[in-house]
C-alpha cells in the first residue's frame, strides 16, 4: 500500500503519491488535479464535493459551503466576521465551537466539512491506486495552532484516513523544490494560499530542514483579493454588503475569474447586479495592495526572529496559488531583494513535498531517506503558577518535537489537589495569554507546604500538538492530558500576542518581578505564623517582638507596589527570625540523633 501526501486547502485541495521514484499529483475524470474545496449538503443527505459545489454555489448560498480552512478549530466568538464574509451562518447556541446552520439539513461542523473534502481525495487515490493508501500526510500552515493541527487530524479520521504525521506547508514545500539537493543554505517560504499565509525562514545542512522562524496570517490570502475585486467592481463594500447572499456569491465567483485574466492582461470584466464592469490591472493591484502589505509584516519579524537580513538569505520559495498574481511577485522580490522561485506549480508543490514525505516515512522509499524535518512552534507554551504569572516551557520558534519539565510544590498546607492551567503566548500574566487547557493532579498526601513535588512535563510532537503530563514524585500520582482545546487563536490574536509581548515586555516583567515578591513574602510570612504557633518557647530575649514587628511591616507592604520594599522586608524578616529557626533545627537533629525511629521523628517535624 503506497502512502499518499494531501494539502487540504482553504480553496483547492490535492492528492499526490510517489510512482517509480517520481512525485505527481492524482488527477480527477477530467484530467484535473485541483478539487475545489467546496461541500454542499443536499436536502435527501447527499454531499455534492469540487467544482459543481463551488460553481453552483450562488444558487445554493445557504448548503454550500468553501473557505471552511478559515473556521477550522475556532470558537464561534472568533469568526463572527468571517461567517459575515463568507455569508454563512452558525449556530448561534453553540459557544464552544463552530456549528454552520444549513438549510433543509441537519448543521455540520468545519470538522465535518472538511472531512467531504478528504473522502473524495481518499476515494482518488483508490481509483488511482487500485487500493487503499496506507497513510497520509496532511499540510497545515506553519501558523495552525494546537486546536488548528488537531481540528485537522480529527477531519482525516472521519474521512477514514491514517494520518502519518502533519506537515508544514512550507517545509513541504521546501522538500519538493529539492532544496535537500542543494547541500546547504538559508531559505524564504513564501505561502500565499487562497485563506492563509505563511512565511518560514530554513536552513539546510547536511539533509536536516531545519525551521528557524516562522510567522504569518491564517486569515489573508486569495480569498481576500476575490473580496477586494467584488467590492471594486460593485461600487465599493457597503454596495457589495447590501446584496442578498446568492447576488454576493456569484459576485464573488466573477470577481475570482477576473482575477485570474488580470494575471495575464491588463483589464478583466466582473459580472455584478447591475452588470458587466470592466476593471483595469491598475485598479486591481491598488485594491489588494494594503493586504499584500500586511504580508510583509510578518515576512520582518519571521527575519528577526531567525537573526537574520532579507541579504542572508539565499533564496526565496513561492507557493501557493495566490502568488500567480503579478503584484505579488514583484512585492517578493523587493521585500528580499531577489527574484523568488518560480519553477514548479505554486498550486501543485505543496501536496508533491507532502507525497515526497508520506513516500519517505514509508520505509522503502526511492528518495532520501536520511532527511530529518525540523519544525517550530509558534507562540511560548507554558503553565499558570503561584500569583497569576506565565512559567514558560517551551520558548516560541523552538524546534519540535520538543521536551520540557519542571518541578513545583504546594502552597498550603494538607493540599490534595493541583490544579494545573496550560496557556500559550509570550506575555509574563498567564490571564494576558490564551488559555489552553486545565487539568487536576488529585490523591496527593496531605503534607506540609513545600513538601510535595510535582513534575509537570511538556510535550510537543512531530506534528506539533502538545500533551501535558503531572506527576507527584513521592507517591507516583499522575494525570496527564492532551490538549485538544475545542478553538484556536484567530490572527488578529497570534498578532496582537506577539505585538503585546513586545510592547509591554518591560511593564510584564516589573509585574512579574512584583508578583514574585508578593508570593515570596507570603512563604516566609507562613512558615514564620507556623513556627510561632507551635515552637514560641524557644523564643529568647525580645525575639517576639522584633519578629512580629518586621513582620506586621512586610504584611503591610504586600498591599503597595513597592517591589524593592517587599523584597527587602522579606530578607529582614529572614534574618531576624534566623537564630529562631537555628534552634528548631538543632532541636530537629537532637531529637534524629537520641535514637528514636525515623518515623517517630519525621511526625514529630511534620513531615509524616
Amino acid at each position: 500500500m503506497a502512502n499518499i501526501g494531501i494539502d487540504l486547502g482553504t480553496t483547492n485541495s490535492l492528492v499526490a503519491v510517489v510512482m517509480n521514484g517520481r512525485a505527481r499529483c492524482l488527477l480527477d475524470d477530467a484530467g484535473a488535479s485541483m478539487l475545489p474545496s467546496a461541500v454542499r449538503y443536499e436536502a435527501d443527505g447527499s454531499v455534492v464535493v469540487g467544482r459543481a459545489a463551488r460553481d453552483e454555489a450562488p444558487r445554493h448560498p445557504h448548503r454550500t459551503f468553501t473557505s471552511v480552512k478559515r473556521f477550522m478549530g475556532r470558537a464561534p466568538a472568533d469568526c463572527q466576521a468571517d461567517a459575515a464574509l463568507f455569508r454563512v451562518k452558525m449556530d448561534p447556541t453553540e459557544a464552544r465551537f463552530v456549528r454552520f446552520l444549513v438549510e433543509g439539513h441537519a448543521p455540520v461542523t468545519p470538522v465535518e466539512v472538511s472531512a467531504e473534502v478528504l473522502k473524495l481525495l481518499r476515494a482518488r487515490a483508490v481509483e488511482c491506486l487500485f487500493g487503499e493508501p496506507g497513510g497520509a500526510v496532511i499540510t497545515v500552515p506553519a501558523y495552525f495552532d494546537d486546536a488548528q493541527r488537531q481540528a485537522t487530524k480529527d477531519a482525516a479520521r472521519l474521512a477514514g484516513l491514517e494520518v502519518l504525521r502533519l506537515l508544514n506547508e512550507p517545509t513541504a514545500a521546501a522538500i519538493a523544490y529539492g532544496l535537500d539537493k542543494r547541500g546547504g543554505g538559508t531559505f524564504a517560504v513564501y505561502d500565499l494560499g487562497g485563506g492563509t499565509f505563511d512565511i518560514s525562514i530554513l536552513k539546510l545542512d547536511d539533509g536536516v530542514f531545519q525551521v528557524l522562524s516562522t510567522a504569518g496570517d491564517t486569515h489573508l490570502g486569495g480569498d481576500d483579493f476575490d473580496r477586494a475585486l467584488a467590492e471594486l467592481a460593485a461600487g465599493g463594500a457597503d454596495a457589495a454588503a447590501k446584496l442578498d447572499d446568492g447576488a454576493f456569491r456569484g459576485l464573488v465567483a466573477s470577481a475570482r475569474a477576473a482575477k485570474h485574466q488580470l494575471s495575464e492582461h491588463g483589464a478583466a470584466t466582473v459580472a455584478t447586479a447591475g452588470g458587466d464592469v470592466k476593471v483595469s490591472l491598475d485598479a486591481f493591484e491598488a485594491s489588494i495592495l494594503p493586504i499584500l502589505e500586511r504580508t510583509g509584516a510578518s515576512c520582518r519579524r519571521a527575519l528577526a526572529d531567525a537573526g537574520l537580513t532579507a541579504a542572508q538569505v539565499d533564496a526565496v520559495v513561492l507557493v501557493g496559488g495566490s502568488t500567480r498574481v503579478p503584484l505579488v511577485r514583484r512585492h517578493v522580490a523587493t521585500l528580499f531583494g531577489r527574484e523568488p522561485y518560480c519553477d514548479l506549480d505554486p498550486d501543485e508543490v505543496v501536496a508533491l513535498g507532502a507525497a515526497m514525505q508520506a513516500d519517505i516515512l514509508s520505509g522503502n522509499s526511492q528518495l532520501a531517506d536520511d532527511m530529518l524535518l525540523l519544525d517550530v512552534i509558534p507562540l511560548s507554551l507554558g503553565l499558570e503558577v503561584m500569583g497569576g504569572v506565565t512559567e514558560k516551557f517551551i520558548p516560541r520558534c523552538s524546534t519540535i518535537p520538543v521536551n520540557a519539565h519542571q518541578t513545583f510544590t504546594t502552597h498550603v498546607d494538607n493540599q490534595t489537589v493541583v490544579d494545573l492551567h496550560v496557556v500559550q503566548g509570550d506575555r509574563e500574566l498567564a490571564s494576558q495569554n490564551r488559555s489552553l487547557a486545565r487539568f487536576e493532579l488529585r490523591g496527593l498526601p496531605p503534607l506540609p507546604a513545600g513538601v510535595p513535588r510535582v513534575r509537570v512535563e511538556f510535550t510537543v510532537d512531530a506534528d506539533g500538538l502538545l500533551h501535558v503530563a503531572a506527576k507527584e514524585e513521592h507517591t507516583g500520582i499522575e494525570a496527564k492530558i492532551d490538549v485538544k482545546p475545542s478553538y484556536g487563536l484567530s490572527e488578529e490574536d497570534i498578532e496582537r500576542m506577539l505585538e503585546d509581548a513586545i510592547d509591554h515586555a518591560e511593564t510584564d516583567v516589573d509585574e512579574r518581578l512584583l508578583i514574585d515578591a508578593r508570593v515570596e513574602a507570603e512563604g516566609i510570612l507562613a512558615a514564620i505564623h507556623k513556627a510561632l504557633a507551635t515552637d514560641s518557647g524557644m523564643l529568647v530575649g525580645n525575639e517576639a517582638e522584633v519578629i512580629q514587628e518586621v513582620a506586621t511591616a512586610l504584611q503591610a507592604s504586600m498591599t503597595t507596589t513597592e517591589r524593592e520594599r517587599i523584597s527587602a522586608l522579606s530578607k529582614k524578616l529572614d534574618e531576624v527570625s534566623a537564630p529562631f529557626a537555628q534552634r528548631r533545627i538543632e532541636r530537629d537533629l537532637t531529637l534524629a540523633l537520641s535514637g528514636r525511629d525515623a518515623d517517630e521523628v519525621g511526625a514529630q517535624m511534620g513531615l509524616r
